[in-house]
């Protein structure tokens, strides 16, 4: 959903699973979503309208990790900042583009990416 009208909505999320084989059997069967496999460790779900991931690792408190697009990560980074959040893990890379990890003032985790 990378389109510029898409600028700070929500675009994807990911959950942290112990397992991703029980994620996927759990949702293929519950829900009927599909999956496409990047490793042993991350696995992309699509539900027919939304895409987000499952990857390896400890369940997060809350839920799942809401993730922003951006078409300029930089000036997404400053505002955060300015409206008073707090940067998690600063501007990192991966296969799809770079991007970065924040919470709200209240401790809610989001993330932010962009293609490039």
């Amino acid at each position: 959903m990378n389109t510029p009208d898409n600028h700070h909505r929500i675009d994807y999320l990911e959950f942290a699973v112990a397992s991703i084989d029980t994620a996927k059997a759990f949702y293929g069967s519950a829900f009927g979503w599909t999956f496409q496999d990047y490793g042993p460790d991350y696995c992309e779900f699509r539900d027919g309208r939304l895409t987000g991931g499952f990857f390896h690792g400890t369940p997060r408190p809350g839920g799942p990790l809401v993730v922003l697009y951006s078409r300029d990560l930089a000036a997404t980074e400053a505002a955060i900042v300015q409206a008073g959040g707090r940067i998690t893990r600063p501007v990192f890379e991966f296969p799809g583009g770079r991007r970065l990890e924040f919470v709200d003032p209240d401790g809610h985790a989001l993330a932010a990416w962009s293609p490039g």
